[in-house]
C-alpha cells in the first residue's frame, strides 16, 4: 500500500454557527468512515506566502490549497474512490491527489 495526499483546493467557509458545526459533523463523519485508511487527518491552512528563490516572501502562494489529509491505499484509483465523499467537495472545492514516494 501506498501513502496518498489529499491537497483541499477551495471551498468556503460556513457563515452560521449551525452551518459550521453540520460541515464539522460531516468532515468528522467522513473521516470516521475512512477507518484503518486515514494515516493522518490532516489540518485545514490559513494565509500563505509565496518564497522566491532569493529568500523574499510575496502575498499568497499561487496553489490556493486549503487543507490536506494523508491515506493509505493500492493505487490512485482507489485512494480516489475514498476521497469521493469529502465534504470539501459541498462547498465548491476541489481535491489533487498525489503519490507520497517512499524515501
Amino acid at each position: 500500500m501506498a501513502k496518498y495526499l489529499l491537497a483541499y483546493k477551495g471551498g468556503g467557509m460556513a457563515q452560521s454557527e449551525a452551518e459550521r458545526e453540520a460541515a464539522m459533523a460531516a468532515w468528522g463523519a467522513w473521516m470516521g468512515g475512512l477507518g484503518a485508511a486515514l494515516t493522518d487527518g490532516g489540518n485545514p491552512f490559513g494565509p500563505s506566502k509565496a518564497m522566491a528563490a532569493d529568500g523574499t516572501l510575496g502575498d499568497g502562494a499561487s496553489s490556493a490549497l486549503t487543507g490536506y489529509s494523508i491515506l493509505q491505499a493500492d493505487d490512485f484509483a482507489a485512494a480516489a474512490e475514498l476521497a469521493k465523499g469529502c465534504p470539501i467537495f459541498a462547498s465548491g472545492g476541489s481535491i489533487d491527489i498525489y503519490e507520497a514516494l517512499p524515501m
